[in-house]
């Protein structure tokens, strides 16, 4: 059994304290990230009609990283489709702790600490019934098998690196993606 984890927190809207957690039973890709996203925004626009950004605060994991290709091109398909500037703000190494997305998966092991996780369903039901910071997760299970090693030609990515400007000072960890 394999399981890929991701999670969104959002906690600058006071009036929508949203913790969306992202099962999958294939591999952790770029495209699980970006469809992640993809599907939380189709759930939850309505509740950030006057946001003009994403921010996304990011660890240096394989499926995230600035120089994937995949996952270049999957953020800049991401921006254009949502009309949306997207900001990628990556946590160096061993800054985890910083993260609140890497506490959130804390709290969840510290939770099912000791339980036989014998099944997606079993992870899926533990992770449904924690609390971090109070809140109660949505819990998705997504079904789709995602493949591992993507290869996109340096020809096809040049029209998306258009739109991937990376900071003058900071040029590894914060990255603006342009929708326009």
């Amino acid at each position: 059994m394999a399981i890929s984890f991701s999670s969104l927190w959002h906690s600058q809207y006071p009036h929508v304290s949203l913790l969306s957690i992202y099962f999958g039973q294939s591999a952790e890709t770029s495209d699980f990230i970006v469809d992640c996203l993809t599907a939380w925004w189709h759930d939850h626009q309505h509740n950030y009609q006057d946001i003009d950004e994403w921010v996304i605060d990011l660890d240096g994991g394989a499926a995230t990283r600035s120089n994937r290709r995949q996952f270049i091109k999957r953020m800049v398909e991401l921006s254009q489709a949502i009309n949306l500037k997207i900001r990628l703000i990556y946590y160096p190494p061993y800054h985890s702790k910083y993260n609140p997305i890497e506490r959130c998966w804390a709290a969840l092991e510290k939770y099912w600490n000791g339980a036989i996780l014998d099944s997606v369903e079993a992870a899926v039901h533990w992770a449904a019934n924690m609390t971090w910071k109070g809140i109660s997760p949505i819990v998705h299970l997504i079904e789709t098998t995602y493949e591992k090693g993507i290869t996109v030609l340096s020809q096809e990515l040049e029209q998306y690196q258009l739109k991937w400007q990376r900071s003058e000072t900071l040029p590894k960890w914060d990255i603006t993606i342009v929708p326009v």
